[in-house]
């Protein structure tokens, strides 16, 4: 609960307001001197400071500058009298939150506070995923996020490194093959060795198998000197396929050779080259399909599919959506002089209606745009996809939505929810009856 400091050098309005704020349920301390406010921030985790503006000692502008100073992100709201109305309104220009002027209604004072405490858990949440991202390492650093889907694949791609055997990765475009394959290489025994990527869709089929086993000079028109092919180059390293099922049925049964002899042969030679490699292989599509329709050998798809890595989408991981587009932001802003990105509610109801189809990279590119001012350029109506290959009704699909974005803003405020019901724009009543119905439990792990 975030804690309010209230500053009247009239005892009765001290007393008053804080009963008051003390029957709304907030935690409330009162001075009719503002001259410590500063100290009290430190010392007493004050989070939003309420002031007269003229009072005999320290006046509510100095206060003001003062809180400014020691703490930007602490809302300073102002009680001011008729005549200081285009005074109080320039304060806010210097960074006021806000302003009520007297007389007024306690429940005006008490909206404005409530609002106040929406701002500070904002900042205070914002600041706390800031410190998460630039503390985070090792494994946690190069696959991000905090649901458990991200957890338990974090965990399975350690002990896929360590194992060592081959590995198929399956996700959608831009889930992170690449980013999974090389943290697969980098937390393995092979991580001095080097990573080799290739793209088996991006190139031409006639070049493929130059580009896996290198050529002999002479070896056709145009191969003027020899050529070491990327299998050999990620010699006691690993190699990464990705897109593998674009990849020709003669050159699937070369691979095949391949992974297991562990030799290949440069094209215009008979010499066979030991390798010491791991195959990695990206797939967006489910190979036994493949198999079945006949476009993939089965006796690869059994050779690659030794251990298998799933990446789930980022619409089924909706608490992870906040969190990455703050690290990609982030990383624009470390570049470019520009203010930091804040999580507001309007901005994490957009993020977390989106269906994300491009996922991870579109998230990306959504979040550089957003940091550099431009719009965010979602398709609003553009949520579950997959809703449509699986027959749900639109009443299912809503019902999702909402399970989602629920979970979502709950995992984000931590399991409050009177916090989560501020970030998706909703009452707390509301809130509650929506999780009744959809079955959300209240703690969110």
């Amino acid at each position: 609960m975030t804690r309010i400091l209230l500053i009247d050098d009239d005892p009765d309005v001290l007393s008053g307001l804080g009963r008051a704020l003390s029957v709304a349920g907030y935690d409330a301390d009162a001075t009719p001197d503002g001259s410590d406010v500063v100290k009290r921030l430190s010392d007493d985790g004050i989070g939003v400071v309420v002031t007269d503006v003229r009072m005999p000692t320290v006046d509510g502008l100095a206060v003001l500058r003062q809180v400014r100073q020691a703490d930007p992100g602490v809302p300073v709201i102002l009680m001011t009298a008729h005549g200081d109305i285009a005074m109080a309104v320039e304060a806010i220009r210097d960074g006021a939150y806000d302003f009520v002027e007297k007389p007024f209604r306690t429940e005006a004072l008490i909206n404005a506070i409530r609002k106040a405490c929406e701002t500070r858990d904002l900042v205070l949440e914002n600041a706390d995923l800031r410190r998460r991202l630039e503390t985070a390492s090792g494994i946690e650093a190069a696959i991000r996020g905090q649901s458990t889907q991200i957890i338990n694949l974090r965990k399975q791609v350690l002990r896929c490194a360590e194992a060592d055997a081959d590995v198929l990765i399956v996700g959608e475009t831009g889930a992170g093959k690449d980013l999974v394959a090389r943290s697969l290489h980098q937390f393995s025994r092979r991580s001095e060795g080097n990573f080799v990527a290739i793209n088996c869709a991006a190139l031409p089929a006639t070049l493929l198998q130059s580009e896996f086993f290198g050529h002999e000079a002479g070896a056709f028109t145009g191969a003027s000197k020899r050529r070491i092919g990327r299998f050999e180059h990620a010699h006691k390293g690993t190699v990464f396929l990705d897109e593998i099922e674009g990849m020709s049925l003669d050159l699937q049964a070369e691979l095949l050779r391949v992974l297991e002899d562990r030799k290949i042969v440069r094209l215009g030679s008979n010499e066979e080259i030991p390798v010491d490699i791991r195959v990695v292989s990206g797939s967006k599509r489910d190979l036994a399909e493949a198999v079945e329709e006949g476009t993939f050998r089965a006796d690869l798809f059994f050779r690659l599919n030794v251990l298998t890595v799933r990446i789930p989408p980022l619409r089924e991981r909706v608490e992870d959506i906040a969190p990455l587009f703050l690290h990609f932001a982030g990383q624009v802003l470390g570049e470019v002089p520009d203010p930091a990105v804040a999580m507001t509610p309007d901005l994490f109801r957009e993020l977390t209606a989106h269906d994300w189809p491009g996922n991870v990279r579109e998230l990306q590119a959504a979040a550089t745009r957003h940091a550099l001012g431009f719009d965010l350029e979602l398709d609003p109506a553009a949520h579950p996809d997959i809703g449509a290959a699986e027959n749900r009704s639109l009443a299912e699909m809503v019902e999702r939505l909402e399970r989602d974005v629920i979970r979502s803003a709950l995992k984000s405020a931590d399991g409050n929810v009177e916090k989560a019901a501020a970030l998706i724009g909703v009452q707390k009543r509301t809130l509650y009856h929506k999780m009744k119905t959809l079955g959300v439990a209240t703690a969110q792990s």
